[in-house]
């Protein structure tokens, strides 16, 4: 069935913008002020946007469509698909993973990056965003970008970690996450997220294709993950086991190649394009024990999650319209929501975190829904698989 596009994006434009707007009438998050913490729902929903490639606007035209839908399809149906994802799922967060822009089509990094982060801005929701390969390649440097971006409204952003001085890339940073107001989790942090920036290209001239994360970034996200833990397991309310982890970047580890049709849940359309070194990250992540996930983009037609060593690498899956793609293969988006544990006081810390997608499609088709780690009632983990 061919999907009338053009038809779907006015009622999207005449129903999805009035709700946004009005929000915007909110106060703007106070710079570097915002907390963020678990609802009192018990939940902390993040949405992750991958691989938007704006550029101009209603002048970029759409890649990788139907016929039907290339007439009208621009920029402007990514910004549509970002609206669309915001008022369904109300997300706590949204994190961009980078490509955020394509900088080539780019006449102005910055008019574009005010254009392409122009819905969650105004949704007054907390972001955050992190830097692809694309990024840097219209009229602001790799640094440039960065500054911009944790310069804009309503974001938590950083162009690096204050604590450390020398430090490869731009977008290394982390969250915490606090409990339920009112609980004894309320002042601890219960789910930590870590974003890094893993670069563009190989500068190394022996070394081809896609950059890497370097030894300074694994040693300051070895000192953070140590931090953390310790703080989470000593007073007040010390527990037995740090607090999950999540971490998100754009370009996949090597280990993303471990997978095939029998170990994950999505799709893999096109090989894993990561760096073609082995920098240890992931050997890393492992041996510090919080970190459940990984999150990255880069591969638009990859949208799969599928668990090594107890932890799940997932691909959000392509959202944007000007990157390639695959006509009649909706844009997507990947949804992950952590859930407390209710107990007699309250809530408690985090009892599973689970995640989903979304489909660009008249109904934004939740697809692939799975536990992707579990806390048992006697304190033991279960790291949930693809099924």
């Amino acid at each position: 069935m061919i999907f009338d596009f053009s038809a779907a994006a006015a009622i999207v434009f005449s129903i999805c913008l009035l709700p946004i707007y009005i929000t915007a009438a909110k106060p703007a998050i106070p710079q570097g002020t915002q907390k963020l913490r678990f609802g009192k729902n018990g939940e902390f929903k993040i949405l992750q946007v991958a691989d938007m490639h704006f550029a101009d606007g209603k002048t970029t035209r759409c890649l990788d469509v139907l016929p039907s839908q290339y007439p009208s399809c621009t920029d402007l149906n990514t910004t549509a698909f970002v609206e669309r994802m915001i008022l369904a799922e109300k997300p706590n967060l949204i994190v961009f993973t980078g490509d955020n822009i394509f900088g080539f089509d780019a006449t102005d990094a910055a008019k574009s990056m005010d254009a392409a982060f122009a819905p969650a801005i105004a949704s007054n929701i907390p972001w955050v965003a992190v830097l692809g390969n694309h990024d840097q390649e219209s009229t602001l440097s790799r640094e440039g970008v960065m500054k911009h971006v944790a310069g804009m409204k309503n974001t938590l952003s950083k162009v690096n970690p204050s604590e450390v001085h020398i430090i490869d890339g731009f977008g290394n940073y982390n969250l915490e996450v606090e409990g339920v107001e009112g609980t004894v989790f309320e002042n601890k942090s219960v789910l930590n997220l870590y974003f890094l920036d893993s670069g563009d290209y190989s500068t190394v001239p022996s070394i081809y294709g896609y950059d890497w994360i370097k030894p300074s970034q694994q040693l300051w996200f070895q000192r953070t993950s140590l931090r953390l833990r310790k703080e989470y397991m000593h007073e007040p309310v010390p527990q037995k086991t740090p607090a999950p982890g999540l971490v998100y970047f754009h370009i996949p580890l090597p280990e993303y190649a471990s997978f095939d049709k029998s170990n994950f849940t999505g799709v893999r359309q096109e090989g894993i394009s990561s760096a073609s070194v082995n920098s240890g990250f992931f050997t890393t992540l492992v041996e510090a024990g919080d970190v459940k996930a990984v999150f990255v983009g880069h591969d638009h037609l990859n949208d799969f999650c599928g668990k090594l060593a107890g932890i799940n690498l997932c691909y959000a899956g392509g959202f944007g319209y000007h990157a390639y793609g695959k006509a009649g293969w909706w844009r997507r988006s990947r949804v992950v929501v952590a859930s407390l544990e209710k107990t007699e006081k309250g809530w408690g810390d985090v009892k599973s975190i689970k995640t989903w997608k979304r489909r660009d499609d008249q109904h934004l088709t939740g697809i692939d829904g799975q536990v992707l780690w579990s806390k048992s009632f006697h304190g033991k983990e279960h790291n949930g698989g693809g099924s």
